[in-house]
């Protein structure tokens, strides 16, 4: 797969709507249950953090649910795409980028959103033809104003801004020009998980896919 076209899939699934939920779940038997949950509020484009060791049993669980699509996060090696590919994962998502990763996804056709802080690594990952990327750690790295500015020079690339995003903040990256939308695990908080609340996931979810762009 090439950079171009893992790109034009990646900005399919950033256009499902305005919330990717960033999702860290430590128990695959609830998979189900909150893929569905989030499907149900509007938000079909799953990200799955391979931060647990059920992540990969997560993303099987959840890629059997009919109206999602579900991805793997913390991309950090080739076995991780291997594996995530294997579990069932249809896009990549990564904190940052390297050139074994990104040779990885392209080698297992798996396209990935990756992660950029800066213009350099904003320019150096559309040199190689990523047109959509991962703004990351937004928050910390300066927020929406930040993100705006490296917009101006650089029109060419899109971008899901994660990491601090919240409702309160979430219209302000939303409101720039070059950005697609946001990653936020907001609309999975841990309590309502642990509660299997699934009625106010999908509450969340509905006021998350209400959110303008």
């Amino acid at each position: 797969m090439t950079p171009q076209h893992a790109s034009e899939l990646t900005l399919q699934t950033c256009n499902l709507a305005p919330v990717i939920p960033v999702l860290v779940v430590d128990d695959a038997d609830i998979a189900a249950d909150l893929a569905r949950a989030l499907i149900a509020g509007g938000l079909p484009a799953l990200e799955v953090t391979l931060r647990t060791p059920a992540a990969l049993d997560v993303i099987r669980e959840m890629a059997r649910i009919a109206g999602g699509v579900v991805g793997a996060g913390t991309l950090l090696t080739p076995a991780d795409v291997e594996a995530a590919k294997a579990a069932g994962a249809t896009f990549g998502v990564a904190p940052g980028a390297t050139d074994r990763l990104l040779d990885a996804c392209e080698a297992n056709d798996l396209p990935l959103l990756p992660g950029a802080a800066t213009a350099t690594e904003a320019m150096r990952l559309l040199e190689r033809g990523y047109t959509v990327q991962k703004f990351f750690p937004a928050e910390a790295n300066g927020g929406a104003p930040a993100l705006k500015a490296i917009g101006a020079p650089i029109p060419q690339v899109k971008f899901c801004p994660t990491g601090g995003v919240s409702l309160k903040n979430a219209n302000a990256y939303l409101s720039l020009t070059n950005t697609l939308c946001v990653g936020g695990s907001w609309v999975a908080p841990a309590d309502l998980v642990a509660a299997r609340d699934w009625a106010g996931i999908t509450a969340l979810a509905v006021e998350a896919a209400a959110l303008p762009r």
